[in-house]
């Protein structure tokens, strides 16, 4: 049965949807204002894995993710550009669609704007008003905190220790220094709606309970969003939408933690602060490499827990890929060189037993079905990713112990599966084994153009990988000759030079005990 940690309750919960069979969920989005950094990188990962996982259950998942589009910060940024608040906003959520592309996060079922519901907010702002939670300063209007008894149940903070924190904001016009703005009067210059108030813009609180609530309905599954956003910002959703329904917001609220540089916080101010442009600049692969390294690399962290960033963590991620794959160009070999086989498009996850026709075989399937067994118990854990990649990197050391003596193809079917679907649910393994040292050749050392594709869609401009740089059948030999030479008197630098020589003619070869094989194509 599925637990998931439930940030409210502070403890792992059996997972029960409201209707039975439908899960809905709501993520807070990004206020589009700048580019994306690392941190909304993993908090994106986080829960588009959360969402393929439930989906593999047979949940039907109902996901909204919002964009705040009208904040503090975008007026700011338009005013210092001179450019529309609108432009500003536009041009952040292309931004955004972009790097989930480049990271292979499938777009959400909805996708609201902040401004495309201020009819809703302004429902849900008079109703408070009428409950007497909510109250008008000029052309402001504020939430009344005190009135809400179950303030700070999320974040366990008592109201006496919120006035103490340096965090609440003092304002005069508030009769209480813990109130919050659910309505701001318009100021000279800035965007303006009309209201029983006056003209302004919504308080950023009061955004997300009114998508939430009119995509999802007043109580539903799942609120997520990083560790940053329990107080104020949820405390603030539960005890407005509370209020005003009467009924619960939230049943389940999950928290990803936060991504640290160098064991770092990461901060602007500290020069430790990398955008998911600059993480695909910074490292010299082919997009689809970075993107699926970066993948791997947060997602081998528990998603509660801080994960710093850092070269040798992303140089490790690379590793472990390059191992996968290494395999998954055995197990091709082992089902081309048998007869043709079909695979299903949506493969069961192991096939019915077989015989095995190879010595060594039932071992393998022995550790398929632990690996079964345990990426489960772990995805079921509180959505255990790390523990769900060690049970995969469990099977790849026993088949690969034992890959010497050969698998019969029925074998190498299963383990294809079974690799196939789990990496579903993860967003890995993605690309073509026979294509992914093709795809690891360096950026400056490309001569394709390649043309960053969305992810597991391989597409070339120009020629492709296979005929890019042309080598005369003898000359392919000759090299792979020199490269196991180089490689038994230990010259790393050439024996790399010579694979990547090969990978740019589209010939992948692969280093085993016995020696260099060329891998058929």
């Amino acid at each position: 049965m599925l637990r998931v940690y439930n940030t409210l309750t502070g403890k792992k919960e059996p997972f029960e949807p409201l209707i039975p069979g439908h899960v809905g969920m709501y993520v807070c989005g990004v206020t589009v204002y700048d580019v994306c950094h690392i941190g909304h990188a993993r908090s994106a990962l986080v829960f588009d894995g959360i969402r393929r996982y439930l989906a593999y259950k047979g949940l039907h998942v109902t996901y909204v993710k919002n964009f705040t589009d009208i904040d503090d910060k975008i007026i700011v940024r338009a005013q210092k550009e001179g450019a529309p608040w609108k432009e500003i906003a536009e041009r952040y959520i292309e931004e955004y669609n972009r790097n989930m592309e480049l990271l292979g996060v499938r777009k959400a079922d909805i996708e609201p704007r902040a401004t495309d519901h201020i009819e809703e907010m302004q429902k849900i702002i008079d109703g408070l008003m009428v409950k007497d939670h909510a109250y008008r300063t000029d052309g402001d209007v504020y939430y009344r905190v005190r009135s809400f008894g179950g303030y700070g149940k999320l974040s366990r903070r008592d109201t006496e220790e919120m006035l103490a924190g340096a965090r609440v904001e003092v304002d005069e016009r508030k009769e209480d220094p813990l109130d919050f703005a659910l309505w701001k009067g318009s100021k000279a210059g800035e965007p303006a709606w009309t209201s029983p108030w006056g003209g302004g813009r919504p308080g950023w609180h009061i955004e997300c309970s009114a998508m939430a609530m009119k995509y999802l309905g007043a109580t539903f599954d799942i609120h997520g969003g990083g560790k940053d956003l329990i107080f104020p910002h949820h405390e603030n959703e539960i005890a407005q939408s509370e209020a005003y329904t009467g009924r619960p917001f939230a049943r389940y609220w999950v928290h990803n933690g936060f991504v640290n540089v160098n064991q770092e916080k990461m901060s602007k101010s500290l020069g430790n602060f990398f955008t998911i442009r600059e993480v695909f600049e910074k490292y010299p692969y082919t997009s689809q490499v970075t993107a699926e390294v970066l993948r791997y690399f947060l997602l081998s962290s528990h998603y509660r827990s801080p994960v710093d960033f850092s070269d040798p963590g992303m140089a490790s991620a690379h590793a472990a890929l390059d191992s996968f794959y290494a395999l998954f160009q055995k197990i091709g070999e082992a089902l081309m060189n048998s007869q043709p086989h079909k695979i299903p498009l949506n493969p069961p996850l192991i096939k019915g037993e077989k015989e095995g026709r190879v010595k060594g075989e039932s071992e393998i399937k022995q550790a398929l079905s632990e690996c079964a067994r345990e990426f489960l118990e772990a995805m079921d854990d509180d959505f255990n990713t790390a523990g769900a990649i060690g049970s995969l990197q469990k099977l790849r050391r026993e088949v690969n112990a034992r890959m010497a003596q050969g698998i019969s193809a029925g074998m190498a079917e299963e383990l294809e599966n079974l690799f196939k679907t789990f990496g579903n649910i993860l967003g890995l393994f993605s690309y073509d084994p026979f294509k992914w040292e093709f795809l690891k050749v360096k950026k400056s050392e490309r001569t394709d153009g390649l043309v960053v594709p969305k992810a597991g869609d391989l597409t070339y401009k120009g020629t492709t990988p296979e005929v890019s740089v042309s080598l005369p059948e003898e000359e392919i030999q000759r090299l792979i000759a020199e490269r196991e030479e180089v490689r038994r008197k230990k010259d790393w630098k050439r024996s790399d030079e010579i694979r990547d020589r090969l990978s740019k003619a589209g010939i992948i070869i692969e280093d085993r005990p016995d020696g260099t094989t060329r891998i058929k194509r």
